[in-house]
């Protein structure tokens, strides 16, 4: 899993100054552009942002989403043709925020925690999502490489639902709704690694799947830390008096909510079992030494009585005129009756340990 990390300037420099600090490969930035009403639909990939300046003084709803590195460059173009505030246009850049909701003037910038899963399946990427939500005109920034909004570019081209008759605040909903509901495929996708490793504890524990819990563990806590606060971000849109949510759109925001709690429920039972599986583990592991040693004693025991025996008639004192003389080491049969005593007393104690249930 590549775990999220808080980005962030020097301390001492200048709030709102746009300075990318870029960590692993760059993912390549491309621009798109949606622009519609109840009864008409553009779309089209931007070369600049000065393409999208006709659309401000129109009456339709404008989305722009911007997919990779957004370069200071252009946060300076789009935040001068706009009217975004520096400093919401810096945490855009400096990404790892906590999930938030900020209002200023013209605007309102609400970040989102992305959660993802690799196309491998194998790892998982929590990602930030910018917003801003203007009076006619919504702005995405998603920093990862792989649009994950073709769903709603579908709902709006097909006109699917009531997105294409209501406002711009309709369709922050509809990304953010998107962005939230990921998160119950990768909690699938987790629930199913815990049960996995449980399965595999219980029959041979090992050191692997020691770590592998561990890093289950680890990613549980990133989710609830990068995913808490997203309940309060959309709370506060349900219960906040923002100009640009209307009061329609915050009956849906209240099914966002629903889902952020049955998000956070969901993490909190995977935590418990994650904390369980650790007993499981030392559990299964000290049950498997006890089975190991309860054979080995067995064993051992079964040995004792035979050892005695073979050390008796191993001392071999030969002198026929003393009255300690062992008279058995005469005997014709006298070494094949030590190994019929001898099997006899092994098989009589697996008999009785059997009764007893020792083994």
């Amino acid at each position: 899993m590549a775990y999220f990390t808080k980005r962030y300037h020097p301390p001492g420099t200048s709030p709102g100054t746009l300075t990318q600090r870029r960590e692993g490969p760059p993912v390549p930035l491309s621009v798109s552009l949606i622009d519609y009403t109840a009864s008409e639909f553009r779309e089209k990939s931007l070369a600049t942002f000065e393409e999208c300046r006709p659309y401000l003084d129109q009456d339709t709803v404008t989305w722009i989403h911007v997919q990779g590195d957004a370069v200071p460059d252009t946060m300076r173009e789009i935040g001068q043709i706009f009217g975004l505030h520096p400093l919401a246009l810096e945490d855009v850049i400096n990404t790892g925020q906590r999930p938030k909701v900020d209002e200023y003037d013209e605007q309102l910038f609400v970040v989102m925690a992305h959660p993802l899963i690799d196309d491998d399946g194998e790892n998982m990427n929590v990602h930030q999502l910018s917003l801003f939500l203007g009076r006619n005109f919504v702005i995405s920034f998603h920093p990862g490489g792989k649009d994950p909004f073709d769903p709603v570019r579908k709902r709006l081209r097909d006109r699917v639902g009531r997105i294409r008759e209501r406002g711009a605040d309709f369709l922050l909903y509809a990304l953010m709704d998107l962005v939230i509901d990921d998160g119950f495929p990768v909690l699938e996708w987790l629930g199913d690694e815990i049960e996995e490793l449980e399965e595999e504890m219980l029959e041979t524990p090992t050191g692997a799947n020691l770590r592998r819990l561990y890093e289950l563990k680890r990613t549980l806590v990133v989710l609830r830390r990068m995913l808490w606060p997203q309940r309060e971000v959309v709370s506060r849109l349900v219960h906040g008096d923002d100009v640009h949510v209307s009061e329609g759109t915050k009956i849906y925001f209240r099914d966002c909510y629903d889902h952020t709690i049955q998000i956070m429920d969901l993490i909190e039972s995977y935590r418990d079992m994650a904390t369980g599986l650790l007993d499981v583990y030392l559990s299964s592991v000290s049950y498997r030494l006890n089975e190991i040693m309860r054979v080995l004693t067995v064993i051992a025991t079964i040995f004792i009585p035979l050892t005695f025996i073979v050390g008796l008639y191993g001392m071999n004192f030969r002198n026929e005129n003393s009255p300690w003389a062992m008279p058995e080491l005469y005997w014709y049969y006298g070494y094949p009756l030590v190994w019929v005593l001898m099997i006899a007393i092994a098989g009589g104690m697996l008999v009785y340990f059997r009764k007893r249930k020792w083994f």
